[in-house]
């Protein structure tokens, strides 16, 4: 269920990698007047058309949290696929009008939006708490496939013929409809999210939407128990906040959680990983190796590094080592080889003649490159989406994604913007060291203030994070337990002394 909601976080890897590939391909630079432009209108105008998809993004991020409150969160779903085929429409068929193209990725953005808020509220919904990392860190393994068949559809289609014409662009920007297809095609078969049907006062069809999911009968004491433990947290949320509104983000034991989703966001979209990711091609042109089709070959090397990290780190590793540990040793390992890229950079800059032999540096260089994205993989890359996904309450999920969702978009803008100047204006590896001090800033805020939540239910971060105590969620789950029939013990009593043993932020 969650790989389908999935579908669309394909299409959130796919666009983001597809634009800085598309740029470099010959029929699309002449198609749309790039060729002839000067050094800094094309850095301009390679910003337009990158992150215009991420600017609409943000705004369908910001619209996905009402109309996943309202109706709930496969038909928010429904509602990102429509509006990015209408997108992914709009692009295929531009015929040398950049505007036309500008509009086609700002809608396309849009239902990215909406897809990047509810498929991970979702997933993270309706995932057993022991696998929970694993299932919504697949976000992650999706968006590094997504991003690696960007990179690979462009350099399959940068040895088609210059007498191919616009086909050669046309192919990669129109493969994005394959996709959101299949999702539309599969999406009848999700049952809603049984959280979101509990904070709606739909107990019966949310108890069975839980027991189908589970593939348990709605009387196993499993189900029962979880359910009760769901019942529970909605109506002590009910009690103390009277109806979930963006007011509930300031009470207490909620603000800490939409701060740490803002900056744990900010530091991951500043990482370097975004600016190599969406300029690869450019980037490695720019440490020296050049040539028609060297730099997209290069990309696509980069894009296969990252899924085998992360399927590795997400399979084997997120339910065994947690989120803290992971993300700390990743941001300081990538800071490490930002440093000594840039430093390399500094000391040997590159030859960018095209013919020339690609030199040691460059080699050095580029090897660097995918190894600074192995920790990125396992840490900045997959973890504040698992995060975010489990930290925040039934009833201010969709609000607390909804901020992530938004944050990322937003600095992703920020930065993809920013990037062909920051190549201009930091020369000499300047923009690998401004990154790699980004990356010692997330070491530092990870140690001081992120807890561990490996294995605690959704419900339990009420505790963790300060909203309620243990003692008083027992009492709430115990009367519903009482209520629904069911004895409450074993299985339950070990969770709670385990939320006990944590401590609150």
């Amino acid at each position: 269920m969650a790989m389908i909601s999935f579908c669309g976080i394909f299409l959130f890897g796919y666009d983001t990698g597809l634009g800085g590939g598309v740029i470099a391909l010959t029929t699309f630079s002449h198609e749309f007047g790039l060729a002839t432009a000067s050094k800094t209108h094309l850095a301009d105008l390679q910003g337009n058309i990158v992150s215009i998809l991420l600017g609409g993004a943000f705004f369908g991020a910001l619209a996905g949290a009402p109309v996943a409150d309202r109706w709930g969160r496969v038909k928010t779903l429904w509602v990102g696929c429509i509006v990015f085929m209408a997108g992914g429409v709009i692009q295929t068929a531009c015929f040398g009008s950049l505007n036309q193209f500008y509009i086609g990725r700002l809608v396309a953005g849009f239902g990215v939006g909406f897809m990047s808020m509810a498929c991970p509220t979702y997933a993270g919904e309706i995932a057993p708490k022991e696998i929970r990392g694993r299932i919504t860190g697949m976000f992650q393994i999706v968006v590094t496939i997504g991003v690696a068949f960007s990179y690979w559809i462009n350099y399959g289609v940068s040895f088609m013929k210059l007498s191919d014409g616009p086909k050669q662009w046309r192919i990669p920007i129109g493969f994005q409809l394959v996709p959101v297809g299949l999702m539309m095609m599969m999406l009848p078969f999700l049952r809603e999210s049984p959280r979101w049907l509990a904070t709606k006062h739909q107990s019966e069809k949310a108890l069975e939407n839980l027991a189908w999911i589970r593939n348990r009968p709605a009387d196993d004491v499993a189900v029962q128990l979880e359910f009760a433990e769901i019942q529970a947290a909605v109506k002590e949320e009910e009690e103390t906040n009277k109806g979930a509104s963006w007011r509930e983000v300031f009470q207490k034991g909620n603000r800490i959680r939409f701060v740490m989703a803002f900056v744990i966001f900010t530091l991951q979209q500043w990482s370097g990983q975004n600016s190599i990711g969406y300029y690869a091609p450019i980037i490695f042109r720019d440490i020296g190796l050049v040539g028609p089709n060297t730099g997209l070959l290069a990309s696509g090397v980069y894009g296969i590094v990252k899924i085998i990290a992360t399927a590795i780190f997400i399979i084997f590793g997120v339910d065994r080592l947690g989120r803290k540990k992971p993300l700390i040793l990743g941001a300081a390992l990538m800071s490490l080889f930002l440093w000594i890229i840039g430093a390399i950079f500094h000391t040997h800059p590159p030859v960018q003649t095209s013919g020339a032999a690609v030199s040691g540096a460059s080699i050095a260089m580029a090897v660097m490159i995918y190894l600074f994205v192995i920790p990125y993989c396992f840490s900045v890359g997959p973890l504040p989406w698992v995060i975010c996904s489990e930290i925040f309450s039934n009833r201010t999920r969709h609000f607390g994604l909804t901020t992530a969702a938004a944050t990322q978009w937003l600095w992703n803008f920020a930065v993809s913007k920013a990037t062909p100047h920051m190549v201009i204006g930091l020369p000499n590896g300047g923009i690998f060291f401004f990154f790699a001090c980004i990356n010692i800033i997330s070491v530092i805020v990870a140690t001081l203030f992120l807890p561990e939540t490996r294995g605690l239910s959704l419900e339990a971060m009420d505790i963790i994070f300060g909203a309620t105590t243990a003692e008083e969620r027992e009492r709430y789950l115990q009367a519903q337990a009482q209520e629904m029939h069911i004895e409450k013990g074993g299985d339950a009593d070990v969770h709670v002394e385990k939320v006990r043993s944590k401590e609150t932020v």
